[in-house]
Parts: C-alpha cells; structure tokens; sequence
C-alpha cells in the first residue's frame, strides 16, 4: 500500500503549477498583495467547501451539496448569489451578506413536473434522442452556465446533459428560475451540450450557444409570460456536426465538439451576437437582423474561453495559452463580411499573460478592473483594463473556473471546479472582499 500512498501524495502536493498554492485552501483571511491605485487588495472572507468535514479553517463552511461547481451568477439586486453544482444537479442559492445557505434548487423532473414542460415538449428543431425511453423528461440536469433576463426576474441555466444522455449527443434542456421564489417555472429543451446563455440587453432574445455541434439556438422571450417564449432561430457555425457515436463507447465531449463554441455576448444594440470558438479559431459573428452567421474575425490568441463587454471594448479570455486580450468593440462589428470572405483578420489586440487556463473573466462595474480565473495556477489574476496590466494576483482553492463580481463591485465569488484525477480539489466556492484604497 505504500507506494500507492506516495504516489497520491505526489499528485497532490504537484496538481498546481503555482508553488505558492501547494495547498487546497489558502488560509481564511489571506491578503493579496501589491495594491495598486484605486484597487487595494482581495481578503478571502470565507470558503463554502465539500472537501472535509473533519479539517476546517476557522471560517469555513462544510457544504455538501457543493459537487464541482461551475458556475455563479448573483440576483440583479446583490442579495443572494446561485452556484451551480455539476454533478449535484443543483443550484445552491447564498445570501451574499450572511454566506448562509437559502436554498436548493434541485434540477430533478419526473412525471409531477409535467407542468414546466410546455405542451410537453420534449426537443427543438430537428434533434431526435438517440436513446429509447418511456419519457423523456424524466431526467436529472447537469447546470452548467446561467444568465439573468427581464431585470433579473429570471435565471436561466443550462444543462450540459440530462443524466442518461452519456455521450451528450441528445437533447438537452435550459431551466428558467424565478429569483423571486426560487422556484423553476419553466424547462426548454435545447440542443446538445449547452453551456454558454446570454440574454440581449434589450431583453428580446436569449441566446443559448451548443457546445456539441456548432449551433446556436435563439429565442425570443419579449413577453413577459415564461411560456410564451420561443425559439426563432437555428444559427449553424460553420457545419453542423452529426453525432453517431456508438452507445457502448464513452466519447471525450469535452474535446469531441468542432467548433467547441463557449463565450457569448451580445452588442451593446442588441443587434449581433459573439460566439468564441474554443476549439476552432476566433470570434464568430452573427447578425440578428437577418439571423444569420456572418463569418468569423481571428487574429486573437486562440483557445477563446470567454468573452465580455466592458464599455467600448470586448475582452476575451485564452485558456490553454494563459492571455487575457481587448480590442476596441466597434471595429469587430463593423468588419465587412459582405465579400463573401468569411474570415477576417484583426490584429489591434492588446494582450496580458496572466497564467495557462485562464477562464472565467468579469469585470467591475466601474470597468476599471478585471478578473480572471487561472485555473493551472489556482490564482485570481486582477487587471487594470486600461493598461492591460496586472496588479495583483492571490491564490485560490483548486482549480477555478467560475467566477462572479457583486453589482456594487465590492464582493467576489470563485467557483473551484476540481479535477477527477486530483486528490482533495475542488468543491469550494471561495468569497473574497474586493478592497479599495
């Protein structure tokens, strides 16, 4: 049993690159260092953790229902922010004040939920399930991403799958949240494997991005009755994939996704979509006047993970090469597609190293800082946007992924996903003070 031992042992003193994060769980009350103008530092306030029950920090918190947590999303007022448990199909919903417990959402249907499921619908468009089932919408969902619409009235979140859909190939589901009740009141299907949603700023549309064959589904949801909201669009990127796998073979969907499409925003007009391809290369763009795919724009890092916004500028996360990049947002829509040229290139990014696996970006509502997740590095990475420098950088429980700033840009949820092959990682939601001089 020894070198069993050691060779755990081993894994888990080495998962991180970073060797001042050897350790699952910074301590409680940790400061970052090197303030810089405005921005002061981060104070790790409390960890909500499900790795031990036995070994505890002053400050933390044993949660069991926190099973590799994806993502966060906080209410549009601040109040309460929703984790989405993976592999605990579940969103746990926090007060942001107490960092107590309030809820759980359970993303569990059977035969009583029938009343979610509009007209019982079971699929949109053409996808059919590859699978032979009695119902359909008796499933367990994996939430993955969520969006907030209608001033924030609703939640949306997707599921990677429904539990039995192993290879991710069948359709999949979003669920709309009340964030008044906390209560699912509606459950859309989807195509295969989304991950990324985002809601227009004008509140017309959603935008629900499939990970799994380089499409993107679009709603209208301009009424404010959850079941009048309806897909109007099935915008293919590039080609559509076709999903034969074979059933008694597990497929790596992770990779096995083309495109991979992930980040997705919507201009500030409401007007065109950015879709990053992962596993492609560049920015796809589409246009909502006519619901078209225009092209893409490249000339960026490749490997885009995520995309966000922040005032005149469009900042892109590039995980596998650690970079965070901006370019001026008007300049990308107004690329001329016309040409039937499909890929166009732009080259005035302005680009930052802030370590391999940059994931999750956010940005204060100042728009002077941003952060990101560094996943390889177990750290948060904070930059001055308008220098495209960072000022600091603070480790962080193993491995982040998700990330989330309060409205009053004063409090910061990370998410720390974990990997499989990696002993005591993960299953933390770390809440850090945002600090200011």
């Amino acid at each position: 049993m020894r070198p069993f031992f050691l060779i755990l042992l081993f894994n888990f003193f080495i998962n991180c690159q970073n060797l001042h994060a050897d350790k699952n769980n910074v301590a409680v009350g940790l400061d970052s260092i090197k303030p810089v103008g405005q921005f002061k530092k981060l104070m790790l306030k409390q960890r909500i953790q499900a790795i031990d029950s036995t070994k505890l920090d002053s400050l933390d918190v044993f949660e069991p229902t926190i099973n590799s947590p994806k993502s966060v999303i906080y209410s549009k007022d601040g109040n309460k922010f929703y984790v989405n448990s993976l592999e605990g199909f579940a969103t746990i919903v926090f007060d942001s004040k107490t960092l107590k417990k309030i809820g759980v959402i359970k993303h569990v249907f059977d035969i009583r939920n029938k009343n979610l499921f509009k007209n019982n619908e079971t699929t949109a468009f053409d996808y059919q399930f590859k699978q032979q089932l009695p119902d359909f919408n008796t499933f367990k969902g994996k939430p993955v991403e969520g969006c907030l619409s209608h001033n924030g009235k609703y939640l949306w979140v997707t599921y990677y799958r429904r539990d039995w859909d192993e290879n991710a190939e069948s359709p999949s589901a979003v669920a709309i949240i009340d964030t008044e009740t906390d209560q699912i009141v509606r459950v859309i299907p989807s195509g295969p494997l989304p991950k990324m949603i985002a809601c227009s700023p004008d509140n017309q549309y959603i935008a629900i991005t499939h990970w799994g064959d380089n499409t993107v589904g679009i709603l209208d949801i301009s009424s404010q009755n959850v079941m009048d909201f309806k897909y109007i669009s099935h915008v293919i990127i590039d080609e559509r994939l076709t999903m034969n796998y074979q059933s008694d073979v597990k497929v790596d969907r992770d990779n096995e996704c083309g495109n991979c499409l992930r980040g997705t925003v919507f201009s500030p007009d409401s007007k065109k979509i950015l879709v990053a391809k992962m596993g492609g290369n560049g920015i796809a763009l589409i246009d909502l006047t006519t619901m078209k795919y225009l092209g893409t724009i490249t000339g960026m890092k490749q490997n885009l993970r995520h995309l966000v916004i922040n005032n005149n500028d469009l900042i892109l996360s590039s995980n596998k090469y650690g970079f965070v990049q901006k370019a001026t947002l008007k300049d990308l829509l107004h690329l001329d597609f016309s040409n039937k040229n499909k890929i166009i290139t732009y080259e005035k990014w302005q680009t930052i190293h802030v370590g391999k696996g940059a994931r999750t970006i956010d940005v204060t509502n100042d728009g002077k800082y941003i952060f990101a997740c560094v996943n390889n590095d177990c750290k948060i990475a904070v930059i001055e946007a308008s220098s495209m420098t960072v000022v600091d950088s603070i480790s962080v429980s193993k491995f982040p992924v998700g990330m989330a700033i309060s409205p009053n840009s004063r409090q910061l949820i990370i998410t720390s996903q974990g990997k499989k092959d990696v002993l005591f990682a993960g299953n933390a939601v770390s809440v850090f003070e945002i600090i200011y001089n």
